[in-house]
């Protein structure tokens, strides 16, 4: 079909405005787990990472962008922390397929349930 004749939506490339999209990153999400354990500079990050500088300092920035990591000046270290309250939108996303799934379980439960008092009664 030539693209003239397209009229579906056209995808957009992701942003790093929400949560969401910041956390696609793998990148990200590492330094977001190097971070769990507490404040840590850039250069811990570097070196627990095998990361370039520039590539974790571009990493914090997007991460600092949605609220999802911290800054703080001590001396002349900047020291990053994770603000975890800023999950809460994935949190609650994800809350709803689980729930979903913990539904569909219980129903397997009882669905094998039943067929173990069938068998019993044969």
């Amino acid at each position: 079909m030539p693209i003239w004749k397209y009229g579906g939506p056209v995808a957009r490339s992701s942003t790093t405005s929400d949560v969401f999209n910041a956390i696609g990153d793998v990148h990200r999400r590492e330094i977001l787990d190097a971070l769990i354990a507490g404040e840590k500079t850039v250069g811990a990050i570097v070196t627990g990472l095998s990361m370039s500088q520039p590539q974790v300092s571009k990493h914090l920035r997007v991460l600092s962008e949605v609220g999802l990591v911290r800054c703080r000046a001590e001396g002349r270290h900047r020291l990053y922390r994770l603000e975890p309250e800023h999950l809460r939108p994935l949190r609650e996303w994800v809350a709803r397929y689980e729930q979903a799934w913990n539904d569909r379980m219980d129903r397997m439960d009882d669905y094998l349930k039943e067929l173990q008092r069938q068998g019993e009664r044969q």
